[in-house]
């Protein structure tokens, strides 16, 4: 059985928009909004977690 895809969940009060997960996330799906960083294309995420890896408040998990 194949393993299900994760997403990056990203707790917004963690969370200072610094830009890191979106500078590398390899495919681009996050952005900005509100100062926060979003997930605005869910369909190019591919569940890689760098974004998680990468951010230094750790406000970003895998689920």
């Amino acid at each position: 059985m194949a393993e299900e895809k994760k997403s990056p969940v990203i707790d917004k009060e963690m969370c200072t928009g610094c830009e890191i997960c979106i500078d590398e996330c390899p495919n681009k799906a996050l952005e900005l909004v509100d100062d926060i960083a979003s997930v605005v294309r869910v369909q190019d995420c591919d569940g890689c977690g760098k974004c998680a890896e990468s951010c230094p408040n750790e406000a970003i998990t895998m689920k």
